[in-house]
């Protein structure tokens, strides 16, 4: 125990964790997941697959989500830097529509947990950048749902410095916004 130190966000759910890191002359050494620690922390999940990319800078993936078959993440990044962001969309939620980012990278090891029901992104801030993740559900790929990323409704303040292009796939700048996919599921529960 104590082998992590987890700061709770002002989205309840959401959470910052930074592992204890051993270091010496020869490199490091850190556990990046014990079930019992996270456990202890409130995060009692069972992962089920694990996945990792690669992007450049100016990349910005999201914000995504699988809309029957939630997963709740933890991902972190190994090389590199990102800003990461969720996005509440739980229904009922003190905080729905709320988001929150955190810069993640291989020199400060943070990880960030996510849960079921937000919509996640990042934008990659360093020259490359390897992001690695776990799901507790695997990934459908008929099931993807998105939130368009400059949404004025939530107002994600993406640290995109001048002059840089943001590189993204068509799917993730066609994504509608908070509006829409609000209406979208009050209208298939109707």
């Amino acid at each position: 125990m104590g082998k992590i130190t987890v700061e709770t966000c002002e989205i309840e759910g959401l959470k910052v964790i930074t592992p204890a890191v051993f270091g010496d002359n020869r490199g490091y050494f850190m556990e990046t997941y014990h079930y019992e620690d996270y456990k202890a922390a409130g995060i009692d999940q069972v992962f089920v697959q694990d996945n990792q990319s690669s992007s450049v800078k100016g990349v910005l993936r999201g914000l995504h989500f699988q809309i029957n078959y939630p997963q709740d993440k933890l991902v972190r990044v190994i090389a590199g830097e990102v800003f990461d962001v969720a996005v509440d969309l739980r229904q009922g939620s003190a905080t729905y529509g709320k988001w929150y980012g955190v810069n993640l990278s291989a020199e400060n090891k943070k990880q960030f947990f996510i849960p079921k029901n937000f919509a996640h992104g990042f934008l990659v801030l360093s020259d490359y950048a390897e992001f690695a993740y776990k799901c507790t559900d695997f990934y459908h790929p008929n099931d993807e749902g998105g939130i368009l990323f400059s949404d004025p409704e939530i107002g994600v303040e993406w640290p995109i410095p001048e002059g840089m292009e943001l590189v993204m796939s068509e799917k993730d700048r066609n994504w509608e916004g908070l509006s829409a996919f609000t209406n979208a599921r009050s209208n298939s529960k109707a």
